[in-house]
């Protein structure tokens, strides 16, 4: 499985990293949790970061693109199994962020995007035993180029 991160390569963590989610929740983790979120393509990856920037263009943007070995232990969320995963207060869906990681159910959950409905976002469990083991290459940190078109 290749999937793509996003990130500010002069900010204080690296690109691959669970230490920003680890400062705040988001919608399948809750504040604290060492998870680190990527999608499976580089397009969604990049609508998600535009989708946080709030009308104004990224700065200092990179990416990485990541393999994660076959084998690897996975769990797959649709709107059919979890129906209230796109409401606003984002509930439903931490709540199950929260059962996946606390019983440690799989190292990756494989969760639909809200940007892009049709396209999946990838969530790694790096408190998973089995995280430590898995040899995950990471690409180098690759700036981003943004079209200004997108934010015209």
């Amino acid at each position: 499985m290749r999937v793509f991160r996003v990130g500010d390569a002069t900010g204080v963590f690296p690109v691959w990293s669970a230490q920003g989610a680890r400062r705040s929740s988001g919608r399948w983790h809750e504040y604290g949790t060492e998870v680190i979120y990527a999608s499976a393509s580089y397009s969604t990856a990049l609508l998600e970061v535009l989708a946080r920037w709030n009308r104004r263009m990224p700065r200092n943007q990179h990416f990485v693109e990541a393999a994660i070995p076959a084998g690897t232990s996975y769990e797959v969320v649709t709107p059919e199994i979890l129906p209230e995963w796109s409401h606003p207060d984002e509930e439903a869906a931490r709540r199950f962020g929260r059962a996946w990681y606390r019983d440690r159910r799989s190292v990756i959950l494989v969760v639909p995007s809200v940007v892009a409905r049709m396209e999946r976002n990838v969530v790694i469990n790096t408190r998973h035993p089995e995280y430590e083991g898995l040899r995950i290459e990471v690409g180098l940190e690759t700036p981003v180029w943004w079209d200004r078109r997108l934010l015209s």
